[in-house]
């Protein structure tokens, strides 16, 4: 096999068969003999970083949304300071935390992908859990100067807690630095450069051998794409407003119409809500274990049957032929 051809393999196994990293757990089937180990623990350092992500979107729900429920049906809050700073911190810590993750998922995809010989030294199980405290410990030390500045406010117009844009400016637009364009434009390049490489050796291999990716492959490869620009398109306005408002308080605050604002903290709002739905329509795997979630809500006794026939634990096997020779699994960067 060629060189070339030996790209297009490792392609086809990590870029469109990428449903380890965007699934919460593989399924035993999927699991063949051919899987290699090192695929298979792959597997487990990218699922930290969704499982973060997955936390993150989770907590909101949790804590300050059903704050929000109770402000809306008392016409406003009722709970008291602390409740309102507290569900406000929270807030901030699911919303950056959410935007970092998303940025570990994109970085580790294309260390896998683009600069291989050296992800399994980046990604070793203990750099992947230090890169996931550390996206915590970030994300803790961006919200945690609003208690000292004094920007955690109950809003009316949103029934919430949440971050005054017009408290501190430099904070205002440190907060949309950190949480939305530096994280935006390192995930763009990310997945540019994946799908420059990944356009190039399927350039390269089409004169060669037929091309053997399916479509529900290439949807997998999409999960986290999508989610990364469903975030984007989410936040943007919100965060397009705080610049403005940041950069010239007493001029641009009072001309936002309140609809604008408040369609654009909504929206914001709604994106943690939107990832679990696009998992589902995007990815096989996710659609298959909520039908099993929702298999032992209704039938427990089924469900556990079924996951008592067998372990979940990767096969200890050989690497497949495409694996064992070093030329073919390592992908030269780009």
């Amino acid at each position: 096999m060629s060189s070339v051809n030996g790209r297009h393999e490792i392609l086809q196994t990590v870029v469109f068969d990428t449903s380890c990293v965007s699934s919460p757990a593989q399924p035993r089937e999927r699991l063949t003999p051919h899987h290699s180990p090192f695929l298979c623990f792959s597997c487990l350092l990218g699922n930290a970083f969704v499982v973060s992500l997955a936390f993150a979107d989770l907590v909101v729900a949790l804590y300050p949304y059903p704050l929000v429920l109770v402000a809306i049906f008392k016409n406003g809050w009722v709970l008291g300071d602390t409740h309102c700073r507290v569900s406000g911190f929270v807030m901030g810590l699911s919303v950056i935390g959410s935007i970092f993750n998303i940025t570990g998922i994109a970085i580790n995809r294309y260390c896998y992908i683009c600069h291989s010989f050296v992800y399994d030294k980046l990604f070793s199980a203990w750099n992947t859990m230090f890169y996931v405290c550390l996206i915590w410990a970030l994300t803790v030390l961006a919200t945690i100067p609003n208690f000292f500045i004094g920007s955690l406010e109950y809003d009316p117009r949103i029934y919430s807690c949440t971050f005054v844009q017009t408290a501190s400016s430099s904070y205002t637009i440190t907060v949309v630095v950190i949480h939305f364009i530096v994280p935006i434009t390192v995930v763009t390049f990310c997945y540019l450069r994946i799908w420059i490489l990944v356009i190039q050796v399927r350039r390269k291999v089409k004169s060669e051998t037929k091309p053997r990716m399916k479509q529900s492959d290439f949807r997998n490869f999409l999960t986290m794409f999508v989610v990364f620009v469903i975030f984007a398109v989410c936040w943007a306005p919100l965060n397009l407003i705080g610049l403005a408002v940041a950069i010239n308080p007493s001029k641009v605050a009072p001309n936002i119409p309140e609809w604008l604002f408040v369609l654009s903290y909504f929206m914001a709002y709604f994106n943690s809500c939107l990832n679990a739905v696009i998992y589902g329509l995007l990815n096989q795997n996710f659609r298959r274990e909520y039908k099993r979630i929702l298999m032992s809500l209704w039938m427990p006794r089924l469900f556990f049957q079924e996951i008592s026939k067998g372990g979940t634990e990767c096969p200890k096997s050989k690497p497949s032929p495409a694996l064992n020779n070093n030329d073919q699994l390592k992908t030269n960067t780009v």
